[in-house]
């Protein structure tokens, strides 16, 4: 399996830089790189600096935050990203679907994204990169389970998933849901939860009524093993995102940890 590194993993702890992730990810003998954002350097020195590592770019993720009921500003948010993603020579890109702000529906708030990521889509076509959306947690996100992506998918033939194991999780059987979705996966997260069924400090309510709050994979409730071997069944032969939302341990260290623990299976 083919793992890579997720910068979001490491930058959002604060303490790491653009070199750290590209260092660390060598050190851990990891396989490629995810660029969740460029954090304000050159795409093409960003580009350099995973070769010189001996780390293919294996997905750029951006943003489309300016994305409202409105629908304004935000497509120049996406051909910028499209750009990008061509100058980091990434095969992928994927773009994060969160709720739509005052949007109070599901269905909605996909219907709105639906509109945006076909035009998104038409940009992505011609510059010979392949769109994307993961299932992102939530109670309102819009994208959770595998007919929420179906739903799209029937409307942007095109679009591929990024499955994430965690965040399907919070929804529907991950295995299960990787299979119904097993000839659209272009790239996988894998993450993990401590889970309650009450409302707890640290914790928020996902679109199964539980309560879900960031573990180490490994360390929570999903079985990102049984993700793996359902991966190298179907033949995934793509890459593989460590991501880690808490801070128990140090960005570096859990990643570590992570890469131990799958390895090791």
């Amino acid at each position: 399996m083919k793992f890579s590194m997720m910068t979001y993993t490491m930058a959002r702890q604060g303490t790491y830089g653009v070199e750290d992730f590209v260092r660390t990810a060598a050190e851990l003998k990891m396989d490629g790189i995810d660029w969740v954002t460029t954090y304000g350097r050159n795409p093409d020195d960003l580009k350099k600096l995973s070769a010189d590592a001996g780390l293919p770019v294996a997905a750029y993720t951006f943003f489309l935050s300016r994305l409202t009921q409105k629908q304004d500003g935000w497509l120049e948010e996406a051909k910028q990203g499209i750009e990008t993603a061509v100058r980091l020579g990434a095969p992928v890109v994927m773009v994060p679907t969160p709720g739509i702000k005052d949007v109070a529906s599901r269905e909605e708030s996909r219907r709105i994204w639906v509109e945006a990521l076909s035009k998104v889509a038409e940009l992505a076509g011609p510059a010979g990169v392949v769109l994307s959306v993961e299932n992102f947690p939530g109670k309102l996100s819009p994208f959770v389970t595998s007919a929420d992506f179906h739903d799209a998918k029937r409307q942007i033939p095109s679009l591929k998933l990024t499955f994430d194991n965690g965040n399907a999780a919070t929804g529907e059987d991950p295995v299960a849901s990787l299979r119904a979705c097993a000839g659209d996966i272009v790239h996988v997260h894998l993450k993990d939860w401590d889970r309650k069924d009450e409302p707890a400090d640290g914790f928020r309510e996902m679109l199964d009524g539980r309560y879900y709050r960031p573990a180490l994979i490994g360390e929570g409730v999903v079985d990102s093993r049984a993700t793996l071997r359902e991966l190298e069944r179907i033949g995934y032969d793509g890459y593989v995102n460590i991501e880690y939302e808490n801070n128990k341990y140090p960005a570096a260290e859990g990643i570590r940890r992570v890469l131990e623990y799958l390895r090791s299976r």
